[in-house]
């Protein structure tokens, strides 16, 4: 995909590429699915950048505007998963 990912220029060099790890997370739950297990560390990792839920909801929103793929949604499945659950988010438009 050729977008560009939300980034704050408050953040490191290392919790860019967090973010970016975390979108790309998201990424790969609706193009070939994803483990619960990688996709909650993946979140975590991104809830210690943006801890507030505001902030959050502002760069996924942003996320979604350019790529399309809601981290919202996916989240949303991935803490109603089990553990050890492989996710996949339909594909988009099929929601």
């Amino acid at each position: 995909m050729e977008y560009q990912y939300p980034i704050s220029h408050h953040w490191t060099t290392e919790e860019i590429v967090d973010v970016i790890h975390f979108f790309q997370s998201i990424e790969r739950a609706y193009e070939k699915g994803i483990n619960r297990s990688e996709l909650m560390q993946a979140y975590r990792r991104f809830k210690e950048i943006v801890p507030g839920k505001a902030d959050e909801k502002n760069i996924c929103n942003d996320f979604e505007e350019v790529s399309g793929y809601s981290a919202y949604q996916t989240v949303k499945k991935m803490k109603q998963a089990e553990d050890g659950e492989f996710l996949r988010m339909p594909e988009l438009g099929k929601e």
